[in-house]
Parts: structure tokens; sequence; C-alpha cells
């Protein structure tokens, strides 16, 4: 059991990144001249993302730290 509770602040933190990542890469694609469709749709994608952070960071921040001895 303890060791499935480490996990989940490794989890929280992974999520967190990806999200990060695929809202840079969104970004990066944004600044290309693609078109008003190809933009419209990536800004849904980098909202979607950047709800998906803001997720992640409440999940770790509830994640009770364990006691290590």
């Amino acid at each position: 059991m303890a060791e499935i509770l480490n996990f989940k602040p490794a989890l929280a933190r992974q999520r967190g990144r990806r999200a990060e990542r695929s809202i840079n890469r969104a970004n990066e694609l944004l600044d290309e001249d693609c078109g008003v469709g190809l933009s419209l749709a990536l800004c849904g994608s980098i909202r979607s993302a950047q709800s998906r952070v803001i997720d992640a960071r409440t999940r770790f921040l509830k994640i009770r730290p364990t006691a290590h001895y």
C-alpha cells in the first residue's frame, strides 16, 4: 500500500509536465502562419491543456506527504 502512495506525487507531476509540454507545442504551432481554422483549433487545445495543468497542480497539492522513517 505504501508503494502505491509513493507513486501518486510522481504521477501528478508527470500529468502537469505533459500538459505543459502540450501547451508549448500548441503555442509553437500557433506562431506559424497556418490559417484561421487551424489557429482556432489550436486555441481550443491550448485552453484544454491549461485546464489540465491547473487540475494536475490541484491534485498534486491535495496529496498528503508521507513520513519517511
